[in-house]
């Protein structure tokens, strides 16, 4: 469970892919190690220990700017924010959770599972296409980049534990 939201020092997510948030205890951690301040807090949620309690932060700050990592990993995921949702043979805009991924050379042919040889694709598309070698897909497969890929995933809507965060995202 992701409850506290973590931004760099300089007020930005450490990371959009995934979003960066940590559990409830680390956020106490940092709070109580002096390694973040906090910027919200998550209302009516007091932890109590013997001799001490506070409310539990929503949304941290780094005091020590993290460098950002800025090297993205191949998944289903990230392949379909590149895509723009959309399946690259028919056009059509896709549900994430209704996407597949498609290899525009299939692997019975040799093809690999990499960003430049994978694509997404709807249900019907990739049935038709099964493992026939042949079908060009809208746009040709690229690696993106780091921010190539962020940017990207900021026109999607992001799904957070709590409405106040987006301030911060967005």
């Amino acid at each position: 469970m992701s409850d506290t939201l973590v931004l760099n020092a300089d007020g930005m997510p450490v990371s959009v892919l995934p979003l960066s948030t940590i559990t409830w205890q680390e956020s106490i951690k940092y709070m109580v190690l002096e390694k973040a301040d906090v910027l919200l807090w998550h209302e009516n949620w007091i932890v109590r220990s013997a001799r001490w309690e506070t409310q539990v932060p929503s949304v941290i700050m780094l005091r020590d700017y993290m460098k950002v990592k800025n090297s993205i990993r191949f998944s289903r995921n990230n392949v379909y924010i590149r895509d723009n949702g959309q399946c690259q043979y028919c056009g059509s805009h896709i549900e994430r959770k209704d996407a597949t991924l498609d290899h525009v050379t299939p692997i019975a042919k040799g093809g690999k599972t990499t960003w430049e040889n994978c694509t997404t694709a709807c249900s019907p598309c990739n049935a038709t296409k099964s493992d026939k070698a042949g079908w060009k897909p809208r746009l040709k497969p690229y690696k993106p980049d780091y921010y190539d890929l962020v940017n990207k995933r900021k026109k999607f809507p992001f799904q957070v534990r709590n409405q106040d965060w987006l301030q911060f995202i967005v």
